[in-house]
Parts: structure tokens; C-alpha cells; sequence
């Protein structure tokens, strides 16, 4: 399913009103404090609703993955959500990082929000949101274009996804200031990411192996068999 000129107008025009929504300030502040907490807050709002989308994205593409197409006629219905939320985690993600490199307080500025390590406020995990907005783009443009590249390469590099989730919620926990109260939802995100890899795999399991294997029952025709005795 492709992005239109119209649905990318309104997704941007969503993405404005999330953020004010969210952050509760019209710009300019009425206060200093509130005028130096609108970025990070939009940064923040921007980062976790970003983080959301990519868990959710990720738990479709597991239950797509599915090898039994039969059992899985709603992955028709799947795929175009599955696809679609891609161009709102990148979206997301983009605005995520451009905020916190224009919040002065931030201290990751343009360098850190762009090169990995160079942010002055936690660089390890700030490195790990970088590599991850990199990753995602480069998963999702994959599997946008998978005529350009070898056979079989862009499903390789499309599982990186979960790579990509887990970078994004290390950095999460480590760079956020909340994280703590934060917390349920990167459980909950965790949570259903090994619940939906769990069902895809254990559905996959034969029935003979979840009952155990037969039992070895000696054919009708057969004598048993006697070891013969050796002479003193």
C-alpha cells in the first residue's frame, strides 16, 4: 500500500496536533520554564509514540511470518497496517531526533542526533536511538524495493527489525529521564513481543513432537533376536 501526496498531508497534520496535544503548550510559552520544556517534551512525546508504533509494527510482522498461510487469512488484513506504520515510525522517529538536537538543554544538538557518540548527554544510548533510526530506514526501504536486491537478501535484512526494536527500547530506558515511570510501558512492550514470538513459534511445533515421540513397537514378522553364546 502506498503513501498518497493527501494521507502524507494528514499524517504530518496528526503529527502537529500529537505534539501539541501532548506537550500542552502553545508556542510561545507563557512562562520560561514551560518555553524550555516544550522541545524535550515534544522530543519525549515524539520518542515513546514513535517506540509504541515500531513494537506494534514488529508483533504484526511476527504473526505474518507465519508459514501456515491458511491458518493466517487475516495477514491480507495485517500487511497493509504492517506496512503502513513503517512511514509513521520513521516520521516519529525523524521528529524524535530533531527535536533533541534543537532543545539547547538536551545538550545532543545536530552532531549527536546524527553520528553516533558524539552526543555530550549519554552517548552510549543516545548512539543506540541513532543506529536504530538508521536501521529502521534502511529495513523499511528494503522491503520497499526488493527487486533491486538478490534473491532472498531483503527478508535477511528485514528481520534486523527486531534489532532495531531492541536498540530503540535500550535507548529508551537508558536516555530517558522517566524511565522509571515510564515503566509499564516498556514492559508492556516486551511483554507482547515475546507473547506474539512465542504463539508464531510453538503454533509452528508439530503435533507429534508436542505428544512426545512414538513408541518403537518391533514388527509382527520379526524374531527376536538372540545373541549367540560363545564356547567356553
Amino acid at each position: 500500500m502506498k503513501l498518497n501526496p493527501n494521507v502524507a498531508l494528514v499524517l504530518f497534520a496528526a503529527l502537529g496536533l500529537v505534539l501539541i496535544a501532548i506537550t500542552d503548550r502553545i508556542v510561545p510559552g507563557s512562562t520560561r520554564h514551560q518555553q524550555e520544556l516544550q522541545i524535550w517534551l515534544a522530543a519525549r512525546a515524539t520518542g515513546v509514540a514513535g517506540l509504541v508504533m515500531l513494537a506494534a509494527m514488529v508483533v504484526l510482522g511476527i504473526l505474518m511470518s507465519h508459514p501456515d498461510q491458511s491458518r493466517w487469512k487475516i495477514a491480507k488484513r495485517i500487511y497493509p497496517w504492517h506496512e503502513t506504520l513503517w512511514v509513521f515510525v520513521l516520521a516519529f522517529m525523524v521528529v524524535h531526533a530533531v527535536s533533541l538536537a534543537l532543545d539547547p538543554y538536551a545538550k545532543v544538538g545536530f552532531a549527536g542526533a546524527l553520528v553516533p557518540g558524539l552526543s555530550e548527554y549519554r552517548p552510549v544510548p543516545v548512539a543506540m536511538g541513532v543506529i536504530a533510526l538508521y536501521a529502521a530506514f534502511i529495513t523499511g526501504l528494503t522491503a520497499r524495493f526488493t527487486k533491486l536486491l538478490p534473491t532472498g537478501w531483503w527478508l535477511k535484512l528485514h528481520r534486523f527489525a527486531l534489532v532495531v526494536l531492541a536498540l530503540a527500547w535500550t535507548h529508551g530506558v537508558l536516555a530517558g529521564t522517566d524511565s522509571l515511570a515510564m515503566a509499564f510501558v516498556y514492559w508492556g512492550i516486551a511483554l507482547a513481543v515475546i507473547a506474539a514470538a512465542f504463539h508464531r513459534f510453538w503454533t509452528t511445533r508439530p503435533q507429534a513432537a508436542r505428544r512426545g515421540p512414538p513408541a518403537l513397537v518391533p514388527a509382527a514378522s520379526e524374531e527376536p533376536h538372540e545373541e549367540p553364546t560363545r564356547p567356553a
